[in-house]
């Protein structure tokens, strides 16, 4: 009877309940009509730098396994009981050679340090370090150029890469790339004999000779007197005006030659701005050594990889045309 009285309420509720359907409104939504001479507005500024490694967690892969190095040769007995006993590490048989890598962090405050902090850890000694803003607001670009083994340097480029501030890290050593560094030089127009005399002019670099050096030389050449260099004598107005026209000359044709220019002259020496590869520049202060280098500024190796040329079919086809068989050729 329970039973009946329980299923009769369990039936009221059920039609008791009512299911009421939902109605979805929509209403129109205004939009101010775009003015066609508005400027665009610049994207929004990251102010989290840890955005780049939102970025490469998104782009996350499995990297490509290190280069394999070298094995060493088997020691002999003698080179192993050595290594036991003073606990050194048989050497790589991999060259050291040049490699640049090229950085893309975020622009704040202190990565620079965190950088080369970590190559410093590692043992590297960096030969030039460029670091500049980009056309991105907040992305800068670092040139990194060290010597090292291909094995070690690429641990080194991981372990950068995984700073939260990096966003990427390339390395262009095999990579055709473009490579530029720009020299500024000062250079004396009196000649090398009178380099020493301009260091000690101060600011205009004019020959000064102090009075205590003076005696000294002039006591041992009459003391000693040996083969010695004797200073050289003071010019005449004529005979400077003519030494420093030489020189100046000599300096313009050999910046020419190098592409470089004269950015300023002075009474006593000229300033010689020259842009090229590493090796093009110093052969550009080696030949600029004879006349008297008062002073030189590099700014460090600055590279951009070359953008690749496809060949049309065509031309394929034409090179295969072209080609003779050398067994179809005559005799002779």
């Amino acid at each position: 009877m329970a039973s009946l009285f329980a299923n009769a309420a369990r039936r009221r509720v059920l039609a008791a309940r009512v299911f009421k359907p939902r109605y979805l409104s929509s209403s129109p939504c205004r939009r101010a009509p775009d003015s066609v001479d508005a400027p665009p507005k610049p994207p929004p500024p990251i102010d989290d730098s840890t955005s780049a490694l939102d970025y490469k967690s998104s782009l996350r892969h499995r990297p490509p396994p290190l280069p394999a190095m070298d094995l060493p040769r088997s020691r002999t007995a003698e080179e192993a009981v050595t290594n036991i006993l003073y606990n050194t590490p048989p050497p790589s048989l991999q060259p050291f050679k040049k490699h640049v890598l090229n950085c893309l962090v975020q622009n704040e405050p202190g990565v620079l340090s965190r950088v080369s902090g970590i190559l410093a850890g590692r043992g590297f000694n960096i030969d030039s370090l460029v670091v500049c803003r980009t056309e991105i607001r907040d992305l800068s670009r670092m040139c990194i150029v060290l010597r090292g083994q291909d094995g070690v340097v690429e641990q080194a480029r991981r372990q950068l890469e995984d700073l939260v501030p990096v966003w990427a890290v390339l390395d262009y050593t095999d990579t055709h790339c473009i490579e530029r560094e720009l020299v500024l030089v000062k250079v004396s127009i009196l000649g090398p004999e009178y380099l020493e005399d301009q260091l000690r002019g101060g600011p205009t670099h004019e020959p000064q000779r102090g009075a205590k050096l003076e005696r000294e030389r002039a006591l041992a050449q009459h003391f000693e007197h040996a083969a010695q260099q004797a200073s050289p004598a003071p010019l005449t107005p004529t005979q400077a005006l003519r030494l420093k026209s030489d020189n100046l000359q000599a300096v313009s044709v050999l910046s020419s030659q190098f592409g470089g220019r004269i950015v300023d002259v002075s009474e006593h020496a000229v300033i010689v701005e020259m842009c090229g590869k590493t090796k093009r520049v110093e052969a550009f202060l080696g030949l600029l050594k004879p006349f008297g280098i008062i002073e030189a500024a590099r700014t460090g190796l600055m590279v951009m990889p070359r953008t690749p040329i496809e060949r049309p079919a065509e031309d394929d086809d034409d090179a295969e045309e072209g080609a003779v068989d050398a067994s179809l050729l005559p005799p002779g």
